[in-house]
């Protein structure tokens, strides 16, 4: 019931590399990465901010990680905070209870997950998942949205949603809670739509519920493609604005087709930043 980078693969996939040298060649855009605090009810969490140039407002994402346990988010910020830095944009990494810089806040979704299985199967692991996505995690989005709202560099009507996997689940659930201006859902639940059909109905009532245009892509060899091709019909049946783009394979498994969000920026970025710009305007 894993939807992102596995504990066993704790090596960089092969197509982070390219994406690792291209960001070296990008402008020095930046200041050193800033680590922020911000409350989500009763705990704290952290996350981390990449800048544009200058004193801004700019318009800003809120990036939703995955559910890779302890740091190994960090790669994927890392790769992504400068590619939108560089485009104007303000890139908010808020790491959720129990992962990455939270680690202390709560239990990692992982290993509760894992504990649902482990007592009653994949259904219980499946409906445990669903629960903490649409409880404590988007509790934890919300929370980090309400305060990138309050900071004097940020345009508080042009605050966008992405993610990637687990945070492309989170992405959708953002964008019918969250009054964001545009979503963008890479890969969510692109490992768990199969085995959790409490998943599909959650994430559909979501699109249908949207407030805000939703930009749908996955690499054409991700493990399944299922979710972005179903939200998007769904969308389109309810009259809701919408993207659909399936790009070619990345990479050479389906591992390294579901890290295609976090580190083919190479290929996406035009599409994306055009999308954003279209939906986000001053």
């Amino acid at each position: 019931m894993n939807d992102d980078l596995s504990e066993a693969d704790t090596r960089m996939t092969k197509p982070y590399f390219p994406a690792l040298f291209a960001l070296l060649l990008l402008p020095l855009v930046l200041a050193a990465t800033e680590t922020v605090t911000f409350p989500s009810g009763e705990i704290t969490l952290h996350g981390v901010l990449y800048k544009p140039e200058g004193t801004g407002p700019f318009p800003a994402v809120i990036y939703n990680h995955g559910s890779a346990p302890g740091m190994m988010s960090e790669q994927a910020f890392a790769a992504l905070g400068p590619v939108f830095a560089s485009h104007g944009w303000v890139f908010f990494g808020p790491y959720r209870r129990g992962q990455g810089l939270s680690a202390s806040a709560g239990p990692y979704i992982g290993d509760q997950i894992a504990a649902a299985e482990k007592t009653g199967g994949i259904s219980v692991a499946a409906a445990t998942m669903v629960r903490l996505l649409e409880t404590d995690h988007l509790d934890d989005q919300l929370a980090a949205l309400a305060w990138l709202r309050k900071q004097n560099f940020v345009q508080p009507n042009r605050i966008a949603v992405a993610g990637n996997s687990f945070g492309g689940i989170e992405t959708v659930l953002g964008v019918e809670r969250g009054g964001y201006c545009a979503g963008i859902d890479s890969a969510g639940g692109a490992q768990s739509w199969a085995q959790a059909p409490e998943l599909q109905s959650l994430m559909t009532r979501a699109v249908r519920n949207a407030t805000a245009p939703i930009f749908f892509f996955q690499a054409a060899n991700d493990f399944d493609l299922s979710p972005s091709k179903t939200l998007s019909a769904e969308m389109n049946k309810v009259g809701k604005t919408y993207k659909l783009k399936i790009y070619p394979s990345y990479g050479d498994s389906p591992r390294d087709g579901h890290s295609f969000g976090y580190f083919g920026s190479e290929v996406w970025a035009e599409d994306v930043f055009g999308f954003l710009n279209q939906y986000c305007t001053k």
